[in-house]
C-alpha cells in the first residue's frame, strides 16, 4: 500500500532547506531522530488526553487537539496547513477550500449528535463519514491521522462507547484504517468502526 506524501512547499515553509527535515522545537535535523522525538512527545500527550480528553465543541476542536498533542514538537501546533498535500496520488482538500471543509464537518457533527446511542450501525456509519471528510480535509502539515483518531475516540465517548482505531495489540485494525482512509472507502471504514465499537462507560471530557 503506497504510503508516501507529496507536498507543494517550494518556499520550505515547514522544512529546513538544507536537511529537508521539518523544523521542530528540538532543533533536530535528522528524520529518524525527529520521528523518535515526535513519537515520544505525542505518546505522552495522548496518554494525558486519554485520562482527561478535550470536549469536542465543533470542527475547530481539531485544532485544539493538534495543539495539545504536538505542542512539544512544532511551533505551528494547532494551526492549519498552508501548503498543498497529496498521498498515493490522492489530492487532499486545497487550502483555499478549508472554510467549506470545516463547515461540512460541523454539519456532520450535528447529524451525529442526533443519533440514538443504542444505534451502533448508524453511529459507525456517521463516524466513518466524519473520518473520511476530516482525512480529505487533512488540516495539518503533520499529525492529521493522530488528531482524527483522537477526535473520533472522543466523539464515540459522547455515546458512552469505546473506540480505538490504533490499538497497540492489533496492527490489523490500523492497517484497515489506513487503507480505508487512503482509498476514501466509507463502507470499509464503517465496517471497521462497527467492529471496534464497544459499549463501555466513558470518561468525562474537560
Amino acid at each position: 500500500m503506497p504510503d508516501s506524501y507529496e507536498y507543494i512547499d517550494l518556499e520550505s515553509v515547514y522544512t529546513d532547506s538544507k536537511s529537508g527535515v521539518l523544523r521542530n522545537l528540538g532543533g533536530i535535523t535528522d528524520n529518524q531522530d525527529l520521528l523518535f522525538f515526535e513519537s515520544v512527545a505525542v505518546t505522552k500527550r495522548l496518554k494525558e488526553s486519554y485520562a482527561s480528553p478535550l470536549k469536542i465543541k465543533n470542527s475547530a476542536t481539531l485544532l485544539s487537539i493538534h495543539k495539545y498533542l504536538f505542542q512539544d514538537v512544532y511551533e505551528w501546533a494547532g494551526k492549519v496547513r498552508i501548503v498543498e498535500i497529496s498521498k498515493a496520488g490522492k489530492q487532499f482538500l486545497p487550502t483555499s477550500a478549508f472554510d467549506t471543509g470545516f463547515a461540512y464537518v460541523d454539519k456532520l457533527l450535528v447529524e451525529y449528535r442526533k443519533i440514538d446511542k443504542k444505534d451502533l450501525p448508524a453511529i459507525a456509519s456517521k463516524l466513518a463519514e466524519i473520518l473520511d471528510n476530516i482525512n480529505y480535509l487533512h488540516p495539518f502539515r503533520e499529525g492529521t491521522g493522530r488528531v482524527q483518531r483522537e477526535f473520533l475516540r472522543v466523539l464515540a465517548m459522547e455515546k458512552s462507547i469505546t473506540l480505538n482505531l490504533n490499538p497497540p495489540d492489533n496492527l490489523k485494525i490500523y492497517k484497515q484504517y489506513m487503507r480505508g482512509t487512503i482509498e476514501g472507502n466509507v463502507k470499509q471504514l464503517t465496517t471497521l468502526i462497527l467492529d471496534c465499537l464497544k459499549n463501555k462507560p466513558a470518561k468525562q471530557t474537560r
